[in-house]
């Protein structure tokens, strides 16, 4: 018969710490990935709408560029934690 162990309650609180820090770096890391182009091509965009006189233009061109950016990095990010995880 095989001896079947199971994890004490100590072997089972890291682990689930472990599993709370790992979410927690992925929210992180998502909020980067997410933030900082939107904030960045947001302002670019209405900075130039503001010098070039053509708003809304570039501040919604920097927005949807921003949204792509962004949908990408969390695309790839998706990828590299389901490759790490099989």
């Amino acid at each position: 018969m095989d001896d079947i162990r199971l994890p004490t309650p100590a072997q089972q609180h890291k682990k689930e710490e472990q599993t709370l820090m790992l979410g927690l770096q992925f929210a992180g890391e998502l909020g980067y990935i997410i933030a900082l182009p939107a904030v960045a091509f947001g302002f670019g965009g209405a900075y130039l709408d503001k010098y070039l006189h053509m708003s809304p233009l570039f501040f919604l061109l920097g927005i949807f560029f921003a949204l792509t950016v962004s949908a990408i990095g969390v695309a790839r990010k998706i990828k590299e934690i389901t490759k790490s995880q099989l």
